[in-house]
């Protein structure tokens, strides 16, 4: 199998981090692209017609996207049950907040980067990162007893969600005000997967 990726995509990393959690790393070979929505790559455009990564191509079947269904193909082929019976529609919330933070953080990037500075938008910014900011109050309120359990994809979600913030978004100081939320990203990313696809 081959993932269409990106170094610093936390999509992609959130697919990484599954590789390495279930041992699947050797049965998967990375294509990096260097792809904007303004510049599809073509690597990219074949894989997934929305243009977006990661993507997984199979030779048993059609590419497979986005990273949920990736993660969730994965997961069901190393039988390694990160998708709990028992859990499924909290890790499934989880992974779909972790995802929306992400989404709002790389908006962010692309306004700032990719938009003439004359037609840059402050206010949709800030509206982007008040997601995020909403998004961290509920993991602090709700969700950290989940997040302290056993390993599933909602942490794996989160805690590349939480790494992108700090990647490209760390002057925002988000631990302030979140300090169980911290405190636990700060354990989990000393795991052998979060060390090893740090963006770099």
């Amino acid at each position: 199998m081959y993932l269409v990726s990106s170094p610093t995509s936390p999509f992609v990393r959130k697919v990484r981090v599954l590789l390495h959690e279930t041992g699947l790393g050797d049965r998967v070979s990375e294509t990096p692209v260097a792809t904007t929505p303004f510049a599809t790559a073509p690597d990219v455009a074949a894989a997934n017609p929305l243009g977006k990564i990661p993507a997984l191509l199979r030779e048993d079947g059609p590419a497979l996207h986005d990273s949920r269904v990736i993660c969730r193909y994965l997961d069901a082929q190393a039988g390694a049950g990160l998708y709990p019976e028992a859990r499924l529609w909290e890790v499934l919330t989880l992974e779909a907040i972790a995802d929306g933070m992400m989404e709002a953080g790389v908006l962010m990037v692309y306004e700032e980067r990719l938009r003439p500075e004359a037609a840059r938008h402050a206010p949709w910014v800030e509206a982007q990162w008040a997601k995020i900011a909403r998004a961290l109050d509920a993991l602090e309120e709700r969700w950290i007893s989940h997040l302290a359990g056993p390993l599933d994809m909602a942490q794996i979600a989160v805690a590349c969600a939480l790494g992108y913030i700090d990647f490209r978004h760390d002057a925002r100081g988000w631990r302030k005000g979140h300090p169980a939320l911290a405190a636990w990203f700060d354990a989990f990313a000393t795991r052998d997967s979060m060390q090893r696809t740090m963006p770099a």
